[in-house]
């Protein structure tokens, strides 16, 4: 078994204006190196930093992302066909639901037949895909504007 020598680092937590530090004693062997002392700074999500350290700070984002919640709030209102899949389920594995998208969420749709107004609560996790017979508003997450909707298909 390898004994290693103990060397104790002073570290700070938390940010440096929140003054909260905790003291530790810097060994002599660490004092040259410059950086040691303190931990990196609080860094959120694929925020970019200079070598120097200092995080760079990007403008916060002008649009949604593209989920499939936001697609369907944007054809709300519109006829369409739901097919999802129950796994485990001896009855009825798959199922296909056709009405009228009255809402989305970020886990569920609620549908409505257009016939008799029943409306459906469907679960997300269960979702396989869905058909529109009509031309879908879809806006592109950092795009103005909606692309053109008649295309030139070969």
């Amino acid at each position: 078994m390898i004994v290693q020598p103990y060397r104790p680092v002073t570290y700070t937590i938390g940010s440096v204006s929140s003054g909260m530090q905790m003291p530790m004693p810097m060994s002599t062997g660490m004092q040259g190196m410059q950086g040691m002392g303190s931990m990196p700074p609080q860094v959120s999500s694929g925020s970019p930093m200079t070598p120097a350290g200092v995080v760079v700070q990007n403008p916060p984002q002008q649009f949604e992302q593209s989920y499939i919640e936001n697609i369907f709030r944007l054809n709300l209102g519109k006829v369409g066909t739901f097919y999802f899949t129950y796994e485990n389920n001896k009855e009825w594995n798959a199922k296909v639901y056709k009405g009228v998208l009255e809402a989305a969420g970020r886990d569920h749709i609620i549908i409505s037949d257009p016939v008799t107004g029943q409306r459906t609560v469907l679960l997300m996790i269960y979702f396989d895909y869905a058909t529109f017979d009509e031309p879908l508003t879809y806006q592109y997450p950092g795009v103005i504007g909606n692309p053109p909707t008649m295309r030139n298909c070969r």
